[in-house]
């Protein structure tokens, strides 16, 4: 089974399809408290984490999960403090009554403490249940997968497509609100050949040579100008590690416990025959809206609840092992 994955960014798709501007290095502090706070979560420390203490990032888990050098990380998470205090962005809000268009910073107050080399900081109100409480709209990623990108622009652009896992392709985008969305300033690139090189073609080539999917767009015109653009991606296949030896024995050796040979020991993972275990619930649960989705056609028509609520209902026929090979995408989740 898998182990439970202590380095997956979620964020609410509201965070994912907001409008900002950060530099790589505020990014790659927002994800390193994201992260942080999951585990929090996971661990029942949230309360005590968001309300009594603040996050604190220590400069050498940036060091070693970006790769990047000590003699330059702490000069750069400095300027970082003093700018990302100053940030702020804009997001949508479905109300009861309409809609609200938010404008928030992302911390409260942010410091940098030279003795200990750390930063610590919280997040501002607004933020809070953006990477913390969230229900049925949420993304997910491994920060590894991300962890490579030198360009603020390919993080940005990497999030907002893997939002769109589960149709491998996104809606047609405006270049307006495509530039917004990926931080691209009013004065930046504000040619298309210019934004098309420097922007999408640079985080493109970052996205496809360190991550796990393969990403291309396509641009919509209306006349010979250019008006929308779309994505569309797959996952790579996973590469098989040939530096591995594995040690192969006799296929009719009969195994002691089974009384079987390995020619007739049955290769189906144990959950399609005992169901699944709690813990390999609480992993698929990360990515409750693409199993559902995964697996709409059985949802009842009548039923109105949240992603997760429909996840819950069906937690007893995941755990049976006659009705779990029912479902699909199972195998799949737990891998990740």
């Amino acid at each position: 089974m898998a182990k439970e994955n202590q380095s997956l960014v979620v964020k609410h798709n509201a965070l994912i399809n907001a409008s900002y501007s950060l530099t790589l290095v505020e990014q790659r502090l927002i994800l390193l408290a994201v992260i942080q706070l999951r585990q929090a979560t996971h661990n029942d420390e949230l309360d005590h984490l968001a309300f009594d203490k603040p996050i604190v990032i220590h400069v050498s888990d940036y060091v070693n999960t970006f790769g990047v050098s000590n003699s330059t990380a702490y000069e750069t998470l400095k300027d970082a403090c003093k700018t990302l205090f100053e940030r702020r962005f804009s997001f949508v809000e479905p109300r009861p009554k309409g809609t609200a268009n938010i404008t928030t910073r992302w911390v409260s107050y942010i410091s940098y403490i030279d003795d200990t080399s750390t930063i610590e900081f919280t997040f501002a109100p607004h933020v809070m249940p953006l990477v913390t409480y969230l229900e049925e709209h949420f993304t997910s990623y491994d920060i590894e997968q991300v962890a490579p990108l030198k360009s603020g622009y390919a993080v940005r652009l990497y999030e907002l497509v893997i939002s769109w896992r589960v149709r491998g392709k996104t809606e047609k985008i405006a270049v307006q609100e495509l530039r917004s969305k990926l931080g691209v300033e009013p004065n930046q690139y504000e040619t298309m050949e210019a934004f098309k090189r420097r922007v999408l073609g640079i985080a493109i080539k970052q996205i496809n040579d360190n991550t796990d999917i393969i990403l291309e767009y396509e641009q919509h015109k209306k006349g010979r100008q250019i008006t929308h653009f779309s994505f569309s991606f797959k996952h790579k296949k996973k590469p098989i590690d040939s530096t591995s030896k594995v040690v192969e024995r006799d296929p009719n050796t009969i195994d002691a416990f089974t009384g079987q040979t390995d020619n007739e020991m049955k290769t189906t993972p144990s959950w399609q025959t005992k169901g699944l275990t709690d813990k390999q619930i609480n992993k698929i649960s990360i990515y409750s809206q693409e199993f559902c989705e995964a697996n709409i056609n059985r949802m009842s028509s009548q039923f109105k609840g949240s992603w997760n609520e429909l996840f819950e209902s069906w937690k007893p026929q995941l755990k049976d092992p006659k009705k779990v090979n029912s479902f699909k995408k199972i195998q799949e989740l737990l891998e990740r």
